[in-house]
Formats: C-alpha cells, sequence, structure tokens
C-alpha cells in the first residue's frame, strides 16, 4: 500500500468507499452500490458484508432501503433541504431524463445543477458543462478574462 500511495497518483475522496475507506476499483459505477439515503457510493465488498449479517438497511446511515420510486423520491428531497450538492446534481439529473415520476424540466435541471456547483459539486460541473456542450454550444476565452459561451449568433458572458 504504501508503495501504491507513494507514486504520487490521486483519487477522489468520494472514489472511496466510506465504510472500509479503500479506493473503490475503476470503473466506480460497476464496483459499487449508490444509496439515495446518505447520497454515498458502498463498494460491493462492504455491501455484500452487510447483506450477509442479513441487514435490510444502507450499510453507511441505517436508514431503510426505499421500496418504490415515491420512496426514492422523498429521500432524495429530504436531503436537497439540507443543501447536500450531490442530492441536489441527482434531483437535477432526475428532471432532466423525466425519472422517478417527474416531468422532464431543463430549466428545472439547470437550476439545480448550478446550486449544487456553487455548493461544491463537481459532478454536476461536468454534467452542467457536457449539458452545455451537448446543445451546440462552445466556450471560448480560455484563460483570459471572461468565458463566453457561444451558440450562433448569441454570446452570453459566464
Amino acid at each position: 500500500d504504501e508503495q501504491l500511495y507513494s507514486q504520487g497518483l490521486e483519487r477522489p475522496g468520494r472514489d472511496s468507499c466510506p465504510i472500509c475507506t479503500l479506493p473503490i476499483p475503476l470503473p466506480v459505477g460497476l464496483h459499487s452500490v449508490f444509496n439515495v439515503c446518505c447520497m454515498k457510493k458502498i463498494c460491493h465488498g462492504c455491501n455484500f458484508a452487510t447483506t450477509k449479517r442479513r441487514m435490510d438497511d444502507c450499510p453507511f446511515c441505517r436508514a431503510s432501503i426505499p421500496k418504490n420510486e415515491a420512496d426514492i423520491l422523498k429521500m432524495v428531497q429530504a436531503r436537497v433541504v439540507k443543501k447536500d450538492p450531490e442530492a441536489i446534481h441527482l434531483l437535477g439529473t432526475k428532471y432532466l431524463f423525466a425519472d422517478l415520476g417527474l416531468q422532464k424540466d431543463i430549466r428545472r435541471t439547470n437550476e439545480l445543477w448550478t446550486e449544487a456547483a456553487e455548493l461544491g459539486s463537481i459532478e454536476a460541473l461536468h454534467s452542467f458543462r457536457n449539458g452545455v456542450l451537448q446543445r451546440g454550444y462552445r466556450w471560448t476565452g480560455h484563460g483570459k478574462g471572461p468565458s463566453v459561451l457561444q451558440k450562433g449568433g448569441h454570446a452570453w458572458t459566464c
């Protein structure tokens, strides 16, 4: 471990399991489960250990696992009220894809992603930037002065 961690290669803390604190293997989405109750990614090893012990709740926060989409939405909205940037980003994504019974609302998605980014969510910044670029906009003015977002004959200073 000492040799591995002294190589200068670092991964974000969000890619580590909050229970065993080991880095989750890449790709993280295939080697972990995401719990909406606490917005934590748990490695498959820790998740397996809790199911082996016949625990029916979240391995991290011990909240009950939601049984349906309405329960998931309630849990996410409860975290949004507490200003959790990951929950705000997730809710914005759910609006974008009309998931959990929500209607597609791109304006609401942008508002939520902006709020999550202001609260420190790197995923929200990434999603916002990718969403903007996929809609045909492009960034100019890299590094010097304000960035400008352009599409067609329109330009917005950021």
